[in-house]
């Protein structure tokens, strides 16, 4: 149980071959490229704002005023950013990667990441970063259900619940094995039901009132303010963000039965990426990241909890997020496990659901 908290261009000459050589980097870029002012970022959605108005759009912002050096952008489910790194190994594009667990773990088995300890990152829980210095965790956060305060003034309370008929496509949540989100959902079902046998009962159940697929989960709060569904899943960081725009969404923690709700820390975590073509530039970025401004920046501003231990942020964001997990309980998945078994848990799921 933890506590809340450019290409190189082709060398024609013979001899052009051995300067190509020379200048090959330890990491497996160029010194031309190296030298490019910009760093190119696949991370997991929901730190950037609907409005630019997010953690990223400030802290990406700050740091090219700072650096000169600009950064490229691309977002995409957790499982769906970390595939798309795997599938360019051989000519790597991405500088950083920040994704979920279990699939920073992933990104790690699979030699997508390099060590590296960001400045700052001696201030991080141990449980938040990689022992062999692969990653380390920049924005905490934790797994949570929306629902339409509207349509549900009364917040719902328990799994048992969300198998009533009012929930039939109205219930969505994401692609467990896609999206980090997803996947959480698996987690938790298979904490708060016991195993894996008795989660996948009840998510086989839980299909007959289920939209579907959805392999982002950012897409599906505008869904709920809007009352198309009733329930989805989430994370409180980006959901908090969101609800600032969208008042119908209401933050929650399912139960099963009498118990406790229950969540678990599900951080942003980055790493610079095996052989980036601008590594250096990857790692001001992680510096950056973890610096005290831009952590005093994420309840403010992104609405999540900071990575640092160090940074106890007072703000008016910082104080509701206490509020949001007052009486509910934290565990601590085992994501060693979870990393060794994700194909098969999802494949169990894909076989419960007939997805």
């Amino acid at each position: 149980m933890r506590t809340l908290p450019t290409h190189v261009r082709p060398v024609a000459a013979v001899t052009g071959a051995l300067v190509l050589a020379a200048s090959l980097t330890a990491c497996g870029g160029t010194t031309a490229a190296s030298e490019e002012k910009v760093v190119t970022v696949y991370s997991a959605d929901g730190l950037k704002g609907e409005a630019g108005d997010g953690w990223y759009d400030k802290v990406f912002e700050d740091f090219e005023k700072q650096t000169g050096i600009k950064v490229k952008y691309v977002e995409g489910g957790s499982g769906e950013m970390v595939q798309r790194a795997l599938r360019e190994k051989s000519n790597t594009q991405a500088d950083v990667l920040v994704t979920l667990p279990p699939f920073i773990q992933q990104a790690g088995s699979k030699g997508l990441l390099q060590a590296y300890a960001p400045q700052g990152s001696d201030r991080v829980d141990g449980a938040d970063k990689a022992a062999d210095g692969t990653w380390t965790s920049v924005v905490n956060n934790y797994f949570g259900f929306v629902h339409n305060k509207k349509e549900l003034p009364t917040t719902p309370r328990t799994w048992e619940e969300l198998l009533d008929k009012k929930y039939e496509n109205r219930l969505q949540y994401s692609t467990p094995g896609v999206a980090g989100d997803g996947t959480a959902v698996l987690i938790k079902a298979m904490h708060d039901f016991g195993g894996r046998e008795p989660a996948m009962e009840y998510l086989k159940k839980l299909q007959a009132n289920n939209v579907g697929p959805s392999s982002s989960t950012s897409k599906l709060a505008p869904k709920v303010d809007k009352g198309e569904l009733l329930v989805a899943n989430g994370d409180v960081q980006m959901n908090f963000a969101q609800s600032k725009s969208m008042p119908n969404l209401g933050i929650w923690f399912p139960a099963k039965g009498n118990g406790k709700p229950t969540t678990f820390a599900l951080p942003y975590a980055a790493g610079l990426v095996n052989k980036a073509p601008h590594a250096e530039n990857g790692r001001k970025l992680l510096d950056f990241l973890l610096s005290e401004g831009a952590q005093r920046q994420v309840s403010a501003v992104g609405g999540g909890f900071p990575a640092r231990k160090d940074v106890r942020p007072t703000d008016a964001n910082a104080l509701a997020l206490a509020r949001l997990l007052e009486g509910v309980e934290v565990f601590e998945p085992d994501w060693a496990d979870i990393d060794a078994n994700l194909t098969a848990y999802v494949d169990a799921w894909k076989s419960a659901t007939g997805s």
